[in-house]
């Protein structure tokens, strides 16, 4: 056994208590400089409630709370989940483009009828002048409760997407196009050298005043674009850039989610084409990844299909069962796939019933609430 002298054993005590003490004075100085923080921070609060609007003033808890967007569906459950929140976000802009023919207005209206089912009033700024009344009602938008225009000028566009954001009543606000958007100047029939930037920078002031006007309002705006080939295609990230977008590159940049839709074949039925199937890539998205694929069906006439993709989500998910050939839903017992389909289209409300229950095992969200 070791025998320790005294004056050792002194120096050692001095030691840890030398230690221990200054554990304590940096606790010490820690706490005084979080308080002089937390003063210094609500002297700041009190100066900016006095020098800025009540819209203006800097909450804590508002940053925390404004994470969680409220959405409306795109109608397509597989759609939703490609976008990772649930469908599309209110309070921001949505860029959806693609070639012609390829579903962009049908997607846009099956947005609207998704509104609508919530109670909400919707806008659509019929731009190209082709807008078929028929076509509003077999997709299930109802006009009665639809406001529609058709503005005779680019600047007249932006004014009425401004003026109906502001007012926080319109739920949804779909402009199509922006590829047909005219300046003031052109109809006037004044010489424009160049009708590209023009156009550009009449979208640059507008959406920086329409993305100022969404600060305060939870008005989904989509705007329907087309997509042009780039005679100098360039280098972006790992692709290379083969087609442009019109109206310049302040749409993209404003935009929160931008979808880009392709074609990817014609759908038959006993030789007769009754369909379209499409691919829906989520190309920038600022409230979950990007990046995600979903491949959906157009119905000519009808909008997007649901019934076969709701059927798929349903029996991966456990909503419905299915065993063999054999699919159960709700009680009914069908032989086969299209049987179990045409079940779904016949029976709207047993439908909408499993689109709610996807929806809150997915989502957590109930869909008859408006997130």
């Amino acid at each position: 056994m070791f025998s320790v002298s005294q004056p050792l054993l002194l120096l050692f005590v001095s030691r840890i208590l030398a230690e221990v003490s200054d554990v304590e004075d940096d606790k010490l100085h820690d706490d005084i400089k979080a308080a002089e923080k937390h003063t210094a921070l609500h002297s700041a609060l009190s100066e900016l409630a006095g020098a800025f609007d009540g819209e203006s003033m800097v909450f804590l808890q508002r940053f925390f709370r404004a994470r969680v967007k409220p959405v409306i569906s795109t109608g397509s459950l597989k759609l939703d989940l490609a976008l990772g929140i649930g469908g599309l976000p209110k309070g921001r802009i949505v860029e959806i483009y693609g070639q012609e023919a390829s579903g962009k207005t049908t997607l846009a209206l099956n947005v609207i009828r998704e509104a609508q089912k919530l109670g909400g009033y919707c806008a659509y700024l019929d731009v190209e002048n082709a807008l078929d009344p028929k076509l509003l009602e077999m997709i299930g938008v109802n006009t009665k409760s639809l406001l529609i225009s058709q503005p005779s000028s680019a600047e007249n566009v932006l004014s009425i997407v401004d003026t109906l954001t502001k007012s926080g009543a319109v739920d949804v606000i779909v402009v199509d196009s922006v590829a047909a958007l005219i300046p003031q100047s052109e109809i006037a029939g004044l010489i424009i050298d160049n009708i590209v930037e023009t156009q550009s920078k009449i979208m640059t002031q507008a959406l920086r005043k329409i993305h100022f006007s969404l600060c305060r309002s939870e008005t989904l705006i989509i705007f329907i674009n087309q997509v042009r080939s780039n005679l100098k295609s360039r280098q972006e990230g790992l692709k290379n850039v083969s087609e442009v977008t019109c109206g310049g590159n302040a749409l993209p940049f404003y935009s929160a989610v931008r979808l880009r839709i392709a074609r990817k074949g014609l759908l038959k039925t006993q030789e007769k084409v009754t369909g379209l199937g499409i691919c829906v890539e989520v190309m920038k998205n600022k409230l979950a990844p990007a990046m995600k694929k979903a491949e959906l069906e157009i119905e000519f006439g009808k909008g997007i299909s649901r019934a076969s993709e709701i059927l798929e989500l349903a029996c991966e998910h456990g909503v419905a069962l299915k065993e063999g050939n054999c699919y159960f839903i709700e009680g009914e017992v069908l032989n086969s796939k299209i049987q179990a389909e045409a079940y779904l289209i016949k029976n709207e409300q047993i439908c909408d019933t499993l689109v709610k229950s996807l929806r809150r095992q997915l989502f957590h969200v109930d869909e008859d609430s408006d997130s």
